[in-house]
């Protein structure tokens, strides 16, 4: 048995009292450093990755397309409990030309076994929201490199759970957010960098997209959700039901945090949250052609407020407002807002407009494609074209490049483990604030002091 295959057994032999113990939020339970503290963590470039898969649904499969055209990385495993994820997923593998990877599909935990079996440097996890956390601390105390999709987190405590454990480990989370690379939010953080903005202020952004058909799918368009029920509308709906707060933060959050120097320099510091009262699921059931007033659906007393409004502040005193709108028909966006004392930009997919002081026309906006073309990134000056075909308009490729890139060099990477406890610990404070009418709740320093002399990473030097 070599030393990593030992390391991983013996970390997951005592894996249970981490998961089964209570954490304790506050500094006194935390490490006081921002870093990892226990073991030295190994350096220099790896070139061969072995890489494991912990869910293969539509996400995972994305990730599993693009890692794998990465001349560096081998797929060993894949762990999934749907059957026909797996097959998905193997097709996909196959067509990359690598050999059959082991799969690991028996049970809910089977991720253990897999971390334990296989000699793995990374892990992607793409499951449902609730074993994220679990997955992570696993992985982190077997000595894997772990990505994990972006979520809300369903208590404080467990995001200090992630910090303790990494620190404790040494082993690194990355919190994958890929709308940090969206090329017009990179060229605003080279706006910001050049301060073409000046002082910065307030900052807008949300996950405002309809979703009331993947919250009710059956495959083929009719009403359900639930066992039976395809893709997400197995899990997520559920939240809608159960839970009342900004259950998605990361997508507006996530390029907020970059422009604001999140957790390097600066930090979050407190938040306010409000809901409207809960209509549209009840109305999308009524008028759904499989629906009707008396439908189960439609009389069920839905939690989840058809919008929710948080508002942050930060150490540098600068205000955040986030919005989560997923129940009502609307276009897809975003809401970027970002504005400082010479000028803002307001800009989503559909609309770009910026306005500089002493640049612009008095009281108009100028075409923010003037602007965002002339700060384009220089990321994306020299990989757009290779970017082009690989989700979500290009943003999948750089973010799983930065992630195999901080494998490779076993280095930190640029969305680390606190900042995905900050990003997803908004969910689980918004659900308080709310439900004690609004009052301000305190975000937890997950750095415990160290954002004062943490230097911006994201987004500089090459992938």
């Amino acid at each position: 048995m070599n030393r990593k295959t030992f390391m991983k057994k013996s970390s997951l032999a005592g894996l249970a009292g981490v998961l089964g113990g209570g954490a304790t939020t506050g500094a006194a339970n935390a490490s006081t450093s921002g870093e990892s503290t226990s073991r030295t963590v190994k350096k220099g470039v790896n070139d061969h990755i072995q890489i494991g898969f912990i869910g293969t649904g539509l996400r995972g499969r994305n990730h599993v397309n693009n890692l794998l055209d990465h001349p560096k990385v081998q797929c060993v495993a894949i762990c999934d409990i749907d059957p026909d994820a797996i097959d998905r997923a193997s097709k996909i593998i196959e067509a990359k030309g690598q050999p059959k990877p082991t799969v690991y599909s028996d049970h809910e935990r089977t991720y253990e076994d897999m971390l334990a079996k296989e000699n793995l440097d990374a892990v992607v996890i793409a499951t449902n929201w609730r074993w994220h956390t679990p997955m992570s601390l696993a992985a982190m105390e077997a000595g894997v490199y772990v990505g994990v999709e972006v979520s809300g987190a369903f208590s404080v405590d467990e995001c200090w759970e992630l910090v303790r454990t990494h620190e404790r480990t040494g082993t690194h989370l990355m919190f994958m957010e890929n709308v940090n690379y969206r090329r017009d939010v990179m060229a605003v953080l080279n706006m910001v960098r050049d301060n073409v903005f000046g002082e910065l202020l307030h900052f807008r952004g949300g996950y405002q997209h309809d979703l009331r058909t993947v919250k009710f799918n059956d495959g083929q368009g009719g009403l359900l959700y639930g066992e039976g029920s395809y893709g997400e509308a197995r899990w997520r709906t559920e939240h809608s039901l159960q839970r009342n707060g900004e259950l998605y933060p990361t997508h507006g959050l996530g390029p907020i945090a970059t422009w604001m120097d999140m957790n390097r320099g600066n930090r979050l510091t407190s938040l306010t949250s409000h809901a409207t009262k809960a209509r549209s699921l009840k109305h999308f059931a009524k008028q759904h052609p499989d629906g009707g007033p008396n439908h189960p659906y439609a009389t069920k007393e839905w939690k989840l407020g058809d919008v929710v409004t948080s508002t942050l502040t930060t150490a540098r005193g600068e205000t955040i407002i986030l919005t989560h709108d997923t129940n009502l028909p609307r276009p897809y966006s975003l809401g970027f807002r970002i504005q400082g004392v010479q000028g803002l930009a307001e800009f989503d997919y559909y609309t770009q407009r910026v306005h500089i002081e002493g640049v612009s026309e008095n009281h108009r906006w100028d075409a923010g494609s003037e602007w965002f073309d002339k700060y384009d990134h220089p990321l994306w000056k020299q990989y757009g074209e290779e970017a082009a075909n690989s989700g979500h308009g290009g943003m999948d490729f750089f973010l799983d490049r930065a992630f195999i890139e901080g494998v490779r060099r076993q280095e930190p990477p640029v969305i680390d483990v606190y900042d995905g406890a900050v990003m997803r610990v908004i969910t689980p404070l918004s659900e308080r604030s709310i439900a004690e009418g609004g009052a301000p709740q305190e975000i937890p320093d997950f750095t415990q002091g160290a954002w004062m002399h943490r230097s911006p990473v994201f987004g500089l030097g090459d992938l």
